[in-house]
């Protein structure tokens, strides 16, 4: 059978605000989100006369568990959609798992979109991210695949304008983090919240110096108390020169925004001795 490939990017939290706690567990954020080139690729086949759907992965690290939310994003749609066709998935990881670049949750939202195309339903994208919505969080907005303000528990989705062509590095400590694990410890802590009005004007006008005064992640004081290697990272590149340097989502990554790609090249060759490292840039 025909195959096709779809690229599941991955993403930072240039800002993340946590703002309370909603249902089910989950959290109220307010946070910047913006796509990513560094992205997995999936190579979707239709299974002649399939009795079941078949994921499998090239990353040996990473366990089963962690792509129950492809599986499920499949189901949902067969059921929603009432097809009976089953899947042959194969996953090239390449974005780091529990880093808080979106990994699990790109490739649930790459799938939805992939067996849309595949199979030519000609579903529109505000009910691919209706449906998203019932399997995490973060799908909505991959499904969108532009920068935005995300809101709520992940539904409330605001494109924005990003003035400056950025490349973003990406260094991440051996360690990952659970991102339960560390909304559990933040869940214990006082909080800290910017303005993220100030952040988007920043990113509009293209103003790096308020941009760097201006943002913040809510849960990075607890993903430090886990992980302490996410404040000398921080700590060491910014001695490096960089500015707008911060730990995305839930951590364990952390990157660094500029539009110097020759000095995030130099970077990477440094910190890639010690750490992972992706260089990378925002996709606008």
């Amino acid at each position: 059978m025909k195959s096709m490939v779809v690229k599941s990017y991955s993403k930072i939290n240039i800002a993340l605000n946590v703002v309370g706690k909603a249902d089910l567990g989950y959290h109220e954020i307010d946070t910047i989100m913006v796509p990513l080139e560094l992205h997995d690729s999936a190579m979707i086949t239709k299974v002649k006369g399939g009795k079941d759907n078949f994921i499998t992965v090239d990353d040996f690290t990473v366990g089963p568990v962690k792509y129950n939310l492809v599986t499920f994003a499949i189901d949902a749609m067969s059921t929603k959609y009432k097809f009976d066709d089953k899947f042959r998935i194969f996953l090239h990881k390449v974005v780091p798992m529990e880093a808080g670049l979106g990994g699990g949750s790109s490739n649930a939202a790459a799938i939805i979109t992939g067996v849309n195309d595949y199979l030519k339903l000609g579903i529109p994208k505000e009910e691919l991210i209706e449906l998203g919505r019932t399997l995490g969080s973060d799908i909505p907005f991959f499904i969108s695949g532009v920068p935005a303000r995300v809101g709520g528990t992940g539904e409330k989705i605001t494109p924005i304008t990003i003035k400056n062509n950025y490349y973003c590095l990406i260094v991440k400590p051996e360690a990952g983090l659970s991102t339960k694990n560390v909304y559990e410890l933040a869940d214990e802590m006082e909080l800290k919240t910017c303005d993220m009005d100030k952040v988007i004007e920043a990113l509009e006008t293209g103003d790096d110096d308020l941009l760097a005064d201006s943002i913040c992640n809510s849960l990075q004081d607890a993903s430090i108390k886990l992980c302490p290697m996410i404040r000398v990272i921080i700590e060491s590149l910014k001695a490096d020169g960089l500015k707008i340097v911060q730990m995305t989502g839930s951590g364990s990554a952390v990157f660094a925004l500029s539009t110097d790609k020759r000095l995030l090249n130099k970077l990477a060759k440094k910190y890639e001795q010690d750490y992972r490292v992706e260089l990378t840039k925002v996709r606008k």
